[in-house]
């Protein structure tokens, strides 16, 4: 299964994953998600250590049902060859209304094929008001948004 863009990236392919990656995120679709990987994906999301595209779909499935109305955001940092570094804030809330923003940086690894053989995220939690939201959704086709700000509201 190919799942382009491939490596080695450019500038233009590697946002272009970017992108691909947070439509999919946004669909909080474990299945879907879990295609991007390899059979064999190797993940560390914060302190928990994933293999496999089945543990990803439990992961994915316990993650959603945890952060309701999750919104992502990503944003490329940088790439070479067949690696990107991802910047990246999602807001959610939990069963009890209160709302969060996550901020987070993650480092892929692909393969020749362009799906993900790597993933490691080092994600930091926010408490926010609802008012202090400002992802609303997944973003339209074709909406480029301003950089990611580092501002707490």
């Amino acid at each position: 299964m190919t799942r382009p863009p491939v490596p080695p990236f450019t500038a233009e392919t590697a946002r272009a994953k970017v992108q691909a990656a947070e439509d999919a995120w946004n669909t909080r679709d474990p299945q879907r998600v879990a295609l991007a990987y390899t059979p064999d994906s190797v993940w560390r999301n914060r302190d928990e250590f994933i293999t496999g595209r089945d543990e990803i779909i439990a992961f994915l499935t316990r993650k959603w049902a945890k952060e309701l109305d999750y919104a992502l955001r990503k944003e490329l940092w940088a790439f070479t060859g067949d690696r990107i570094a991802v910047r990246f804030q999602y807001e959610w809330h939990d069963a009890d209304g209160r709302w969060w923003r996550s901020y987070g940086n993650e480092l892929w690894e692909f393969d020749a094929d362009g799906l993900m053989r790597r993933r490691e995220a080092s994600i930091n939690d926010l408490r926010i008001t609802a008012g202090q939201r400002r992802i609303f959704g997944p973003r339209g086709a074709g909406v480029q948004s301003p950089s990611l700000l580092i501002a707490q509201s």
